[in-house]
Order: structure tokens, then sequence, then C-alpha cells
């Protein structure tokens, strides 16, 4: 498949088989993340990968984050007890999760900013080598990424930034259609 029409047709795929996904093909996926542009060659990146058993790690960063936020009394035992099983199977909702981090770059010339969007278009470049590998894929965020707890579980420094988990697996479902408002629509141009 070419770029464009791998751009084009990958989608998030948020159900996947939970057949094992061969380590060779998940190292492949990270091989193209770390060719993304990256400004300074700061190459501002690492990835935590978590299969077996090693997802409970973030089960287990879930489930404390939950104690955390329900802890007080307008929560019933039974209430935070279904929530933290919830947030512990999200860890197995692949065979492979993916944690690309932001590493702070010892350079003078680096900016923050910078980095970050750099693992960002690392993310992007792993979602396409994925889809044209034949995994299904999907980038998830929220205000869970950086808590402790999560750091911890993934042996991360204090300055280190998680930007996202990528859950990959064999697809379980048929993709969306795609659909988007086309580039003209959304291009300005400035000739004088």
């Amino acid at each position: 498949m070419n770029v464009e029409e791998a751009i084009r047709t990958r989608r998030s795929i948020g159900k996947v088989k939970e057949d094992p996904v061969p380590r060779e093909l998940v190292e492949r996926v990270i091989e193209a993340a770390v060719w993304a542009p990256n400004h300074h060659h700061t190459e501002p990146w690492k990835f935590v990968v978590l299969i077996g058993e090693g997802r409970s790690r973030l089960g287990r960063a879930y489930a404390e984050i939950v104690a955390e936020t329900m802890a007080g009394p307008e929560h019933t035992d039974e209430e935070r007890e279904q929530r933290r099983l919830r947030e512990e199977a999200k860890a197995r909702r692949a065979p492979v999760v993916i944690a690309p981090v932001r590493v702070p770059s010892a350079s003078p010339k680096a900016i923050a900013e910078e980095d970050r969007a750099a693992v960002h278009a690392a993310v992007q470049n792993l979602l396409l080598a994925a889809h044209e590998s034949g995994l299904g894929a999907v980038w998830r965020t929220g205000d869970q990424l950086n808590h402790p707890a999560v750091k911890r579980e993934l042996g991360l420094g204090d300055a280190e930034e998680v930007v996202g988990f990528v859950y990959i697996g064999y697809p379980d479902m048929t993709a969306p259609a795609g659909r988007r408002t086309p580039g003209t629509e959304k291009t300005v141009w400035l000739e004088a």
C-alpha cells in the first residue's frame, strides 16, 4: 500500500482480537515511529510496550486512580468495585499496549513543545505502519496519562510524559468509512 492510501484508509480500530501479535511486528511499527521528524534531531521518545501480564501494570494504575477519585462517601463500595473492574479491563482491550513517551532532551536547543509534537508525529507513523501491516490500532489519551500511578507502573521519571496509549491487535471489526472536509475548504492562500 502506498503512503497516500495508508493515510486515507487508516481508521481507529477499537475492537481487536486477543491473538498475540509477533514481537517482530511490534518492533517494525516502532521502527517506523522513530523515523518521525524531530527538530534538532533530539529523538525525544521512547516506547513502553505492555503485553501479556505486563498489561496488568496499567490496570493497577487505573485501579489506583479509581480508588483515589472515588474515595468519598458519595460512592458505595459496590460502585467503586464495579468502576475498578471496568478501569482494570481497559488495560486488556488489546494484546499490545504501547505507551509513547516524550523524554526531555539534554540539548540546549530542544523546545518541549517541538519535542511533544515530534512524539505525536511518531505516533502517526506507528499507526500508519500498523495499518499497513494488517493490524488494528487506536490511540487513546485522557487525564490519566501522566498520573503518578501510571508513571510509576511504567517506570517513568517525573519529567517524562506519556502522550497516549496505542492499543494494537488484529482487527475484530470492520473499519468505519472515512469522511473528511476537502483540504481546499480548510486552506487559505496568501499570495500578496
